[in-house]
């Protein structure tokens, strides 16, 4: 059956994107409620705002961010944020604080219908994620809807603060505190040998197939193992029935390798969780991270971690607990235009740096277990609930 629109909706999709988003942008923050210029000194708890139920990076920050919250006795609840949505539920509890974990640009959008007296007579603290070094001109602007920012690696910081110095605070994501649901080696279920050596790529491509880059994941394997069958790599990816040149690029890139198997599917949590139990190595040679949900809980639940060393994975790694990636500094380019900052930089991974170290830890079962062991109590003690529990605290949150 042929999908038909209306001649309204026709007559917006025929104005170009860009002018389509700012058209988009400018009604959105003409509507969405601001903060109040001074905040209640104190709050009763606090409430977390955002794409709560959303299968994706951000949507499962949210949710740990959430977590942490509870663990530190001053849960008021979860608002379910949208694009151009009400909110849900669509009042606040009376003295509560709101934490918005939604990024500068997207709050108007997200506020948009939630009405004037949303933010009124509270504490207003963003949490916001960011993956360069550089912020684009649309993140300016949003203290009008928050009175402090808090991001969660030393990297994104350092970035915010370019256009918000004295705002931002250092809150990492407190998965070490939080308990992760326990998960066990399912090799079977995903067609794995019992003896090979697993590597595992896990990447959301609507995340950035240019900035998650599992193209050089795969040149890196290939490099490290020709087509050794009991050397395996795992590309686990979601969202790839949207990105279909990015999947053809990949597959291209995999070629006739034996030892390569892509997963584009969107899998239970459980599921993913047998995956990285069932893992030897987890790769992850991105260009730029604003802070790397799937090295770290990689590294928390034991498994050894050869990563890019740059941005915001260094939050919760350093050369002793992750095969680090030597790089270069590159500008920016992505097709998609996702980042929009001038003179932005990220890191290209040095592959055969990355092939040495893959070889190095498949041979040797001892020294790989003694790195994971070794990340493990690195990022133990990087996520705790400390950080997060103080910027409540000096928040008047309790």
């Amino acid at each position: 059956m042929t999908e038909r629109f209306s001649l309204e909706h026709r007559l917006w999709r025929a104005i170009p994107a860009a002018p389509r988003r700012a058209g988009l942008r400018a009604i959105a923050t003409a509507l969405a409620p601001r903060a109040d210029a001074i905040p209640p000194p104190a709050s009763h708890g606090v409430a977390i705002g955002g794409e709560m139920r959303l299968i994706s990076g951000l949507g499962e920050a949210a949710r740990l961010l959430h977590g942490g919250i509870k663990r530190c006795g001053a849960d008021r609840g979860a608002v379910d944020l949208g694009v151009l949505r009400r909110p849900a539920p669509r009042v606040l509890p009376d003295g509560a604080a709101l934490i918005l974990h939604v990024n500068a640009p997207s709050i108007p959008l997200m506020l948009a219908r939630a009405g004037a007296h949303f933010l009124r007579d509270r504490r207003v603290v963003g949490f916001w994620n960011w993956e360069l070094d550089t912020l684009p001109p649309s993140w300016r602007g949003g203290t009008r809807y928050v009175h402090e920012i808090w991001v969660p690696s030393a990297f994104t910081k350092a970035a915010i603060e370019t256009i918000y110095p004295g705002m931002v605070r250092l809150v990492p994501y407190p998965l070490a505190a939080i308990g992760l649901p326990q998960a066990f080696p399912r090799r079977g279920l995903f067609d794995l040998p019992a003896d090979a050596v697993i590597t595992t790529v896990i990447a959301n491509l609507g995340a950035s197939f240019a900035r998650k880059h599992p193209l050089a994941a795969v040149a890196a394997h290939r490099a490290a193992f020709s087509n050794r069958p009991d050397r395996i790599l795992v590309v686990k990816l979601s969202g790839g029935v949207a990105f279909p040149a990015d999947m053809a690029r990949l597959r291209g890139a995999i070629g006739t390798a034996n030892n390569i198997r892509l997963i584009d599917a969107i899998w239970p949590a459980e599921t993913l969780r047998s995956l990285l139990a069932s893992t030897d190595i987890l790769l992850s040679l991105h260009r730029a991270e604003g802070f790397g949900l799937v090295p770290a809980e990689a590294m928390l639940r034991g498994v050894a971690v050869v990563a890019t060393g740059w941005s915001g994975n260094l939050q919760f790694m350093d050369d002793s607990s992750a095969a680090l990636i030597s790089h270069r500094l590159t500008p920016v380019t992505d097709v998609r235009g996702a980042y929009g900052a001038a003179s932005a930089f990220w890191a290209e991974p040095d592959i055969d740096h990355a092939a040495a170290w893959l070889r190095r830890l498949a041979d040797n079962p001892v020294e790989r277990k003694a790195l994971a062991a070794r990340g493990q109590a690195f990022a133990r003690a990087a996520l705790g609930l400390e950080p997060l529990a103080a910027a409540l605290a000096s928040n008047g949150i309790s």
